[in-house]
């Protein structure tokens, strides 16, 4: 399995507090079978998770550097998850955040409660300047429980999907685990990741016999393995 979406860079979001913490997580998620993982730290302007690229990829080498000492087989690359803004396109350009692996692919989360109105345009924005979006867990917004028109108008768009696991076993509650549901028999769904914080809690055995009995043997393939390793590599999906 590879994670596209975690929160394991160490004391600059909500996620791991230490380097001490970050490879007990990396210990933990090697014994449940991960193989590779972008490390994707929240970047929200106007708050406390505004790390810059240059201090992350600083993180990520002494990162790296502990996973050696610790016999950690996992390959680490850099990402972020950005919060959904108007001026992305000028953060990226300015260094403050950065795509999946410096590729095309950028992952993006919306607000969980307050439906965003301008959510349209920075994506269209995004797309015609040559960026792949990939929504973070569409299962977990609220306004998306009664309607999810938006969702459909985001996949015309080409917008791809990445869906926490937890949602599987009601880690979020009930909703969430209904619409992720409902967002894999629709085929919607194009990677599934832990967007770990401080816990591993299920292993691939158990997340790929969930995954299916909503979809096909391939798709399970795709959505843990296959469609990360074209993100890696800045290949279409």
């Amino acid at each position: 399995m590879k994670d596209i979406h975690n929160h394991l860079l160490y004391g600059i979001d909500d996620g791991s507090r230490s380097l001490e913490e970050s490879i007990k997580l990396l210990l933990e998620m090697q014994k449940k079978g991960v193989k590779e993982i972008v490390l994707t730290p929240h970047y929200i302007i106007n708050s406390k998770y505004e790390s810059s690229y240059q201090n992350n990829l600083i993180l990520l080498n002494n990162l790296k550097q502990e996973a050696i000492k610790n016999k950690i087989d996992i390959k680490l690359y850099l990402g972020n998850e950005i919060y959904l803004d108007n001026n992305i396109l000028e953060y990226l350009k300015n260094g403050k955040i950065t795509s999946i692996n410096n590729s095309r692919y950028l992952l993006i989360e919306l607000p969980l409660v307050n439906y965003p109105k301008y959510v349209l345009n920075v994506f269209s924005e995004l797309i015609y300047s040559g960026y792949t979006i990939i929504l973070a867990h569409p299962e977990r917004y609220t306004y998306l429980y009664d309607d999810m028109s938006l969702l459909d108008e985001l996949k015309e768009m080409g917008v791809l999907f990445q869906s926490n696991y937890g949602s599987l076993f009601k880690e979020y509650g009930k909703y969430p685990k209904k619409v992720l549901k409902r967002l894999l028999k629709k085929d919607y769904i194009d990677f599934i990741a832990g967007d770990i914080h401080h816990s591993v809690k299920y292993d691939l055995k158990r997340i790929k016999r969930k995954l299916r009995r909503y979809i096909s043997k391939n798709r399970v393939e795709e959505l843990l393995n296959n469609n990360f390793d074209k993100v890696i590599n800045n290949e279409d999906i």
